[in-house]
């Protein structure tokens, strides 16, 4: 992993986004705004989610996309509010489907009010989110937005219908990936671009800068589970492979044909458990392969391949802080 990038920190997404620190605040509290309800549960649960933290990395891109295409007006924090929404409706329900008993270092929502009344707290922030968005009657936005949840929605169905099967491949993983994670990221940054002065062929580069975000931040969030340190993340160690997800290391390392690291992953994945002393065996398979590095490389591509988007647009300093963010989304240590 390039040293440089790795001491990248988040003091420099916060440096990253001083332009649009005020609009991100305007978004914490448009989300505190409309979640308020007769039913005190909900706004009780949703400043609980709030509470816990996240980087709102997608709302960030969203009005740093809008300002770069010159846009000033209050859209931009409206619709990166609606995309808060639908990034949360979406944690809610996967942490209940992936019965995770964390989320950011706190107990998951599911855990601590149980799924049913969850499920409607997911089903209100995604109407919610879509009731926001109709304010400012902008059909074509809306149509973006329902798009990206369907696919959103999709991808965790596909997702579900591919749990546990150890022998998963990487084009199955990267279109579990694309439309769970990086269709929103590449909805927030195209929106973004449709609010301002911009051409089709523009507004594309949005997109497929957004997509590539999106694959990055995935397949380092996805790496994680097998370098970060269980304080740092919030979640347990190992919980991706022992919940039936394989990502793309343990795709690479399926490939290679060492049949004793074949066993131990199918072992962990049937029993869903897995010891210390498995783990450090598992993470050896892993370097002594090059799995990780292969996966880290792989994002990397992904990477140079969003900021290659970016040529379509002139030299500003909105361009370039979204030049820096897949320096930052490679340099994740939670």
């Amino acid at each position: 992993m390039n040293p440089i990038l790795k001491n990248t920190s988040v003091a420099a997404l916060t440096q990253m986004f001083e332009p649009i620190r005020e609009d991100l605040r305007e978004v914490d509290r448009e989300f505190a705004r409309h979640v308020q309800s007769q039913v005190q549960l909900i706004p009780k649960m949703c400043n609980y989610i709030q509470g816990s933290g996240g980087k709102r990395v997608r709302p960030a891109l969203l009005l740093m996309a809008s300002r770069m295409s010159g846009y000033k007006g209050e859209g931009a924090v409206l619709y990166a509010s609606v995309v808060e929404f639908i990034h949360t409706a979406t944690l809610v329900h996967d942490d209940i489907i992936d019965e995770s008993e964390l989320r950011r270092g706190q107990r998951a929502v599911h855990a601590r009010w149980g799924n049913d009344i969850t499920v409607l707290l997911g089903d209100f922030l995604y109407i919610k989110s879509m009731s926001l968005a109709l304010t400012l009657d902008r059909l074509e936005l809306i149509r973006v937005l329902c798009d990206v949840t369907l696919r959103m929605i999709e991808g965790e169905l596909y997702q579900l219908t591919k749990n546990g099967l150890v022998d998963l491949k990487e084009d199955e993983h990267f279109d579990i990936i694309r439309q769970k994670t990086a269709y929103l990221f590449a909805g927030s940054a195209k929106i973004g671009g449709m609010l301002g002065s911009t051409t089709q062929e523009q507004q594309d580069a949005l997109w497929d800068y957004g997509l590539n975000i999106g694959m990055a931040f995935q397949i380092v969030d996805d790496l994680l589970d097998f370098t970060g340190e269980p304080g740092a993340l919030g979640k347990p160690v190992g919980g991706d492979l022992c919940e039936g997800k394989v990502t793309l290391p343990i795709i690479d390392l399926m490939s290679k044909g060492n049949h004793q690291a074949e066993s131990l992953v199918r072992r962990i994945v049937e029993e869903k458990t897995v010891n210390l002393e498995e783990w450090r065996k598992l993470i050896s398979f892993l370097k002594s392969h090059d799995s990780i590095e292969y996966s880290y490389n792989t994002a990397v591509g992904f990477a140079s391949r969003a900021k290659e988007a970016l040529t379509y647009f002139p030299g500003s300093p909105e361009r370039d802080a979204l030049e820096m963010l897949p320096d930052y989304v490679l340099s994740r240590d939670r």
